[in-house]
């Protein structure tokens, strides 16, 4: 990869070390001057003006997510954020009394409280899949779970909030088609870090949002609902652009995934999220994972050798997010130290708030987070790890 080229997209590394890619990425040259060009033409024109005459940008968004992950135009939905995304699907799924959804320990806890919601409304069953010796999910249990013909949906991220493994989301996907089992993944840590093909995964609906990897806009996400599933997918919520009014007693919802998209939206986010694919799929997804597994890599065996540190990272195979204890300090004193270096360095405090039952099952209360992004360097790595071991009581 051309990573001066990166780092010259990318003007705010002068000024900081950015490792919450994981939070939110900073957003190269292209999607900043995208959004600006349009937030002038709103100004200059109007909202509804400005919008027409970017009809056909505001088509070629959907085409360009449907490259990115392998799927049909109208197989995706533009939605405000990536929790709304998966809120609409996993909402208009017919769960009932019974019926049960499969889930992982890595479970984002944002997720995991529309499935209480429905427990205790609908009477629905959770079951979380235990996991292997590598502490990602165990195929051999899931596999037998799945001989219990009430379950109706596995749904898990590919990438957890706090790190952990990724997940061997195509084996899971094979073992979902066998058993005539729906499959939603939470695809928010993966995507525009990691090559994500529907197609060879087997999901039938999936959620990812702009902020992170892809390194696009706040408050836009996007959602793929498998176009044989979505015809028969009725949306929570319905507005004029979901449906069309047919007569005083009768309505038809529209016949692609759009149906799960409101009217009103950031229309300057949007295009920000096309021109942020655009240039995630020019730098190649292939080469930026593995970039960024390199340098997670190095930050990794760095950590390791500074005494007290203790590198909480699990799985056969894992990401740019790196997380950590400090045996004297909080994860957020962690995370003010750095912030606070002559050369500000951005880490996040990941709790047992997001993700509880990994947290719970590994008896921790929070980690330091820090994720890597292709254009990152090992110098700034170095940086870093200097300035932990100057960290008081280190």
């Amino acid at each position: 990869m051309n990573i001066e080229q990166l780092r010259a997209d990318t003007p705010a590394v002068a000024q900081l070390i950015h490792f919450n890619n994981a939070g939110a990425a900073l957003m190269p040259a292209p999607v900043i001057a995208t959004m600006t060009r349009h937030i002038q033409r709103e100004a200059t024109f109007g909202g509804y003006e400005a919008a027409g005459q970017q009809a056909v940008e505001l088509e070629n968004v959907y085409s360009a997510i449907s490259r990115l992950v392998n799927a049909r135009p109208d197989e995706i939905a533009v939605i405000e954020n990536a929790t709304r995304a998966w809120d609409m699907a996993f909402y208009s799924l017919p769960l009932k009394t019974g019926d049960v959804v499969l889930t992982s320990t890595t479970e984002y806890a944002g997720n995991y409280i529309p499935y209480l919601q429905l427990k205790h409304k609908r009477g629905i069953e959770i079951r979380t899949i235990p996991n292997d010796e590598q502490g990602q999910v165990s195929l051999s249990a899931l596999k037998e779970m799945l001989d219990d013909d009430r379950v109706a949906l596995i749904s898990l991220p590919v990438i957890a909030t706090n790190g952990g493994p990724v997940q061997p989301i195509e084996q899971i996907g094979a073992l979902a088609r066998t058993a005539g089992v729906l499959f939603l993944l939470d695809a928010c840590q993966g995507v525009g870090q990691m090559p994500i093909d529907v197609k060879k995964i087997g999901c039938h609906m999936l959620a990812a949002t702009s902020r992170k990897y892809l390194r696009g806009p706040r408050g836009m996400g996007f959602l793929y609902v498998e176009r044989a599933l979505c015809q028969n997918l009725e949306p929570a919520f319905l507005d004029l652009h979901a449906a069309s009014l047919l007569t005083a007693d009768a309505y038809r919802i529209r016949a692609d995934a759009r149906r799960f998209e409101n009217w009103e939206c950031n229309v300057a986010a949007k295009l920000g999220l096309g021109a942020a694919v655009e240039y995630a799929l020019a730098q190649g997804i292939e080469p930026m994972w593995q970039r960024i597994q390199q340098l997670a890599g190095y930050l990794r065996g760095q950590l390791a050798q500074i005494p007290g540190i203790t590198p909480r990272d699990l799985g056969l195979q894992q990401s740019g997010i790196v997380t950590f204890t400090h045996r004297d300090s909080s994860a957020e004193q962690v995370q003010q130290w750095l912030a606070g270096q002559e050369k500000r360095i951005n880490v996040s405090t990941s709790t047992a708030r997001s993700t509880l039952l990994d947290m719970q099952n590994r008896n921790l209360l929070e980690v330091s987070r820090a994720s890597v992004h292709a254009y990152n360097t090992e110098a700034e790595i170095d940086t870093m790890i200097a300035a932990l071991r100057g960290l008081p009581n280190a």
